[in-house]
């Protein structure tokens, strides 16, 4: 790989050694305290870059720390049914996007803003026998909305929540790295049957981000609903709607700015297993995800994606698995017209295919991944990508 920096490798290498002996010493005090307070520490760092096309060839080495607190409320406080939940991330590093020239990303982990920040933090308490739920505070939504199991194993973003919805928002919508506060109610049925609904501000900000944690809502609310089943699959049906109207991606007004236009959209999830049962090696499953919305505030008007999880491939590595997937964000016809005016050729899709296999050595998980990005941005002038990935992380 050219101008890989053999410096920056080892000086990961050396971080992850001193991340997981802290996590060692963590994890030592919280078995000893055996009380309310439950925390784990997870560590993750990603080696890799663009060996082929894309923008540029080079390294790129970036990190994520996320230390995870989970608080009873009803033992410190007799608040029966209750539960306080933390999230504190810090990342760093390179941007390997910047080099395959992407619209969607290649990387989960990758950020912006190299800073730590407070990611979640809420309060949730259940009631009649466990089948409701109301939650409040800041929130991931895509640790429950748009979100199926057997995608997770996979590192492109598209595969976390679709880009369609991802891309919107004055600043995208409530989801890895910066959230958003929120109210979240859930009900659950005994046959697996599930409808939740979240109202979260439009304006994410958490502690770490330049202005703190919003609470003006003056970009009013982001709605989404979601009703689905779980049992040996998962299917799901979700709608999103923002109160307020977002700025159009290319249309003006007579002043010169953006036309404002209601964003909204719709998506579809499914997912099975095909192949053995539940904890039988090589057990495989399937699934496919797709979302549409209005094309109007973003670069996206749609998109899908669709893969396979085999859960220990090698009988005898308990903890090995392998995903195959590939992901297709449909460009708006304002995208591509903002890409000719700036002499771009810019295409109908971005796509990309992804290969990866993780399993375990002691208490580090290694991943190797492998990504095809067909036409990065949709610009059938940039070089199909390819980017080699390996994930180590450790967790205690």
């Amino acid at each position: 790989m050219q101008n890989f920096k053999r410096g920056k490798a080892r000086r990961c290498l050396t971080t992850l050694l001193v991340a997981g002996s802290a996590a060692a010493a963590l994890a030592t005090s919280a078995q000893a305290a055996e009380g309310p307070l439950t925390y784990s520490l997870d560590y993750t760092a990603d080696v890799g870059g663009v060996i082929d096309g894309g923008l540029a060839r080079r390294g790129r080495v970036l990190d994520d720390l996320q230390l995870v607190a989970d608080l009873d409320l009803a033992a410190v406080f007799g608040w029966s049914n209750t539960t306080a939940h933390m999230t504190v991330l810090n990342n760093s590093g390179g941007m390997p996007n910047e080099d395959a020239g992407t619209l969607q990303g290649v990387d989960n982990i990758e950020v912006s803003r190299h800073r730590t920040r407070l990611f979640e933090a809420w309060v949730e308490t259940s009631f009649a026998d466990g089948k409701g739920a109301v939650l409040a505070g800041l929130y991931d939504v895509n640790s429950e909305f748009y979100a199926n199991d057997s995608a997770g194993l996979l590192i492109a973003p598209a595969f976390g929540i679709g880009s369609e919805l991802a891309a919107t928002g004055p600043n995208g919508p409530s989801i890895f790295p910066s959230t958003a506060l929120a109210v979240r109610l859930k009900w659950t049925t005994e046959s697996g049957g599930y409808a939740q609904a979240v109202v979260l501000n439009a304006q994410p900000g958490v502690l770490g981000d330049p202005d703190g944690i919003d609470t003006s809502f003056d970009s009013g609310v982001l709605m989404i609903g979601e009703l689905g089943w779980q049992g040996a699959g998962k299917l799901a049906i979700g709608a999103w709607r923002y109160s307020d109207k977002q700025d159009d991606w290319r249309l003006v007004d007579a002043a010169g700015d953006p036309v404002r236009q209601t964003a909204g959209g719709v998506y579809l999830l499914a997912e099975r297993r095909i192949r053995g049962s539940e904890d039988s090696p090589g057990r495989t499953t399937a699934f496919l995800r797709v979302g549409i919305s209005d094309g109007t505030t973003s670069a996206f008007e749609g998109g899908w994606q669709a893969g396979v999880l085999v859960e220990q491939p090698f009988a005898s590595r308990p903890d090995s698995q392998f995903s195959a997937g590939m992901n297709q964000g449909f460009i708006t016809g304002r995208e591509r017209a903002n890409g000719v005016d700036a002499g771009r050729n810019i295409g109908r899709t971005e796509a990309a295919f992804e290969v990866t296999y993780s399993d375990k050595v002691g208490r580090l998980t290694v991943q190797p991944d492998l990504q095809y990005v067909i036409r990065p941005s949709g610009d059938r002038d940039i070089d199909n990508a390819v980017v080699a990935t390996v994930r180590f992380s450790i967790s205690y």
